[in-house]
């Protein structure tokens, strides 16, 4: 109890007198100030890799073929070399993967072909699935970005990069005087037969395509788009693109996502499939305003003419307690657990409400058993809300919306628009900023200009605050910058500090009404309880009182805030207007603090016993793309095969298939039929002939008696 008034009297702190900025306290940038590209951080360890982050093993490999694709169920070790951080990030990639396709991923249990992600030097990857046992992936020092993460493993599942396409010249101009001596090369193009882009068109937005300043030589850009628009879009590594999911999507003969279950923006009048409950006193309606408000759906905010819907309840007339339902389509869970997200307008009373119920199918009851999930009530606002709702269900639903009338006046009513339901977390906390454009035409570079966020508690009890940069610090301005701190709370005699092992996850919305289009864009710190200050000898994650400075509200009320970790480079100012961050003119930060302690040892307790280190040949004697490996000391070429396709032979000279075969069994078949039939026919002349012989003697000696 005495947490949850301490934090709900900081909150209330927080609204009626914002925070002011504390000069004391200390704050630690990631990045070093700096916004590293990949390329970026493997050029400064001196590394020269093909294309900047790719690994050759022998003569180039291809996309086209099913040789060189994984499974859709890909095995993978996370090496304790890791980082943990990275190691929390990585498995965060993953489930943006199973979000918006069908590859998934799983802890490697002895599959022949494996991934392994390790700490190297720099972030790198081979393309494609080599067909080699163990494959690395090095995720080392700064890649530990999600986009980083996700363009690694986009090279694993088997693509190059954007601006290598055939025809990338009609979208892109390289700048060849610019390029530094002897980097010419990665900057080559791959015919048809190297690299198929699947018919999906030419992306300035891929996560995959280089930057503007990629192996730069001095300060003008290497690549120009032949769009002017998108010379600052281009090398973006926030999300998988539109366009990098299709392509991923096609390669794969992926038909659906593994996560995703439903999405709603009611542009269309079949609503997505929900049904109106005949159980209730009225309907939720279609519109596309309501004269209390809201004035305009949440999807387009009436930028598109003839269209943006959403589902109100009039809670204006009626009496009090009366209710009407809107229920999903039936939904089929896999995983067990959901994140229901969605947005609301209440332009009612205080006292109306939104109830959410969960309608669930067992064969015991195959009518349907309503289970309440939760409440949602509050005085109106003159803007959209996003909330999210856990559900934990294992038996095919429905998602049960039911809108109540309160007691007393309305004038409006309840507003609900782009729903989306996904087998995810959801965020533990929502920071909403509004009148965000204000802050950024206002807003100083520097301390004078940051936000800080309400305090927040984590699930173990920890008590943080975020700090926003809205124009950057003097050093870096033009750009948001992120921090996260933690701070004195109510719990901190009871918690184990230093901190340990708590990945603070802080996500900047896309607010885009499709959750699998978003491009969201998010970084994570992670508190290690050994991490000194280098300033001094104290642990960066020590309890705030021990480590931190004093920070006071205006009302008088006073706190700890600790050191804040995150980066000054977190999205530039062009990013950030170049998605739907910014959407009625507020912004939305999502935020998870939570224990990752259990990715301290992640290798499997069995070491590997497949193939943990390949040597390639010098040369590659084999021929139609066959890769050449060392075994013993002698060269071996392992050859590539399809699905009813392989190459064979000493140096993969021959090619077979499933229709030579069948032609060589039907040969053999009918060659051993002949000789069985002559070995046949050949035995009974014999028996035959040895029976007659043997008549022939017995009559013989009949006579002699």
């Amino acid at each position: 109890a005495s947490c949850i008034s301490l934090c709900s009297f900081l909150i209330i702190s927080f609204f009626l007198f914002p925070p002011q900025p504390s000069p004391e306290t200390t704050e630690i940038d990631v990045d070093g100030g700096i916004d590293q590209d990949i390329f970026d951080i493997n050029e400064a360890l001196g590394l020269d890799l093909f294309e900047g982050d790719i690994k050759l093993s022998g003569e180039r490999n291809s996309i086209i073929g099913d040789n060189y694709r994984w499974p859709h169920v890909i095995p993978y070790v996370l090496e304790d070399s890791l980082e943990m951080n990275a190691k929390g990030v990585i498995l965060k990639a993953f489930e943006q993967y199973r979000l918006k396709t069908c590859i998934d991923f799983k802890p490697w249990e002895g599959e022949k072909n494996y991934i392994s992600v390790f700490k190297g030097s720099g972030c790198w990857s081979s393309v494609g699935n080599m067909q080699m046992g163990l494959q690395q992936l090095s995720i080392g020092a700064n890649c530990d970005r999600i986009g980083t993460i996700q363009h690694e493993f986009l090279h694993a599942l088997g693509f190059w990069h954007e601006q290598s396409r055939s025809d990338r010249d009609d979208y892109v101009t390289i700048v060849w005087d610019r390029i530094q001596s002897g980097k010419e090369h990665n900057f080559n193009k791959y015919d048809d037969k190297t690299s198929d882009f699947l018919n999906v068109p030419y992306d300035y937005n891929s996560v995959m395509h280089y930057s503007k300043t990629a192996f730069r030589n001095g300060t003008e850009p290497t690549i120009i788009t032949n769009i002017p628009d998108f010379i600052d879009v281009i090398g973006q590594r926030m999300d998988f693109s539109e366009y990098d999911l299709q392509k991923l999507n096609r390669l794969y003969n992926c038909t659906s996502s593994l996560s995703f279950m439903d999405t709603c923006s009611f542009e269309l009048e079949n609503i997505c499939g929900m049904i109106q409950s005949s159980d209730d006193n009225s309907d939720w309606q279609r519109l596309s305003q309501v004269p209390a408000g809201p004035n305009t759906d949440h999807t387009n905010m009436g930028e598109c003419k003839d269209s943006g819907y959403f589902m109100h309840f009039n809670t204006s007339a009626g009496r009090e307690g009366s209710t009407a339902v809107l229920e999903s389509r039936i939904l089929y869970p896999k995983r067990g657990f959901q994140c229901l997200q969605f947005y609301l307008y209440n332009s009612g009373n205080e006292n109306d409400r939104l109830n959410v119920w969960v309608r669930e199918y067992t064969s015991a009851n195959p009518n349907g058993t309503l289970r309440f999930i939760e409440e949602i009530k509050g005085s109106p606002e003159t803007y959209w809300q996003l909330h999210h709702v856990s559900l934990n269900v294992t038996s095919k639903f429905r998602v049960v919306f039911q809108g109540m009338k309160g007691s007393g006046l309305s004038n409006g009513g309840l507003s609900i628009d782009d729903i989306n339901l996904s087998e995810t977390q959801c965020p533990h906390h929502v920071w909403h900023i509004r009148n965000f454009t204000h802050h950024l035409n206002s807003s100083p570079a520097g301390r004078d200009g940051i936000i800080h966020s309400p305090p927040f508690y984590s699930s173990k009890g920890y008590a943080f605050q975020i700090s926003l940069y809205v124009n950057g610090t003097t050093d870096n301005p033009f750009n948001l910058g992120i921090y996260l701190s933690l701070i004195s709370g109510a719990n901190d005699d009871h918690l184990k500090w230093p901190c340990p092992w708590q990945q603070g996850t802080m996500i900047l919305l896309d607010q885009h009404p499709d959750i699998r289009q978003r491009m969201s864009n998010q970084r994570s710190v992670t508190t290690d309880p050994m991490r000194l200050s280098e300033s001094s000898s104290q642990y960066i994650w020590d309890r705030p009182d021990k480590v931190g400075s004093e920070a006071t509200f205006p009302n008088g009320t006073k706190y700890m805030k600790g050191p804040g970790v995150g980066t000054s480079a977190f999205l530039t100012h062009g990013r950030l207007r170049s998605r739907n961050f910014i959407k009625e003119d507020g912004v939305y930060i999502l935020l998870t603090l939570e224990d990752i302690s259990h990715l301290l040892s992640t290798e499997p307790s069995i070491p590997p016993t497949l193939v943990t280190t390949t040597t390639f040949c010098p040369n590659n004697p084999c021929k139609n793309d066959g890769v050449c490996v060392m075994v013993k000391g002698a060269p071996v070429c392992r050859c590539p095969a399809g699905d009813n396709w392989w190459y064979m032979g000493e140096k993969c000279e021959r090619k077979g298939s499933t229709r030579e075969n069948t032609v060589i069994a039907v040969s053999s078949t009918i060659t051993v039929f002949v000789v069985m039939l002559i070995v046949t026919i050949t035995t009974a002349v014999c028996l035959k002939k040895k029976y007659k012989q043997g008549k022939q003697n017995k009559e013989s000696l009949t006579l002699e008696e």
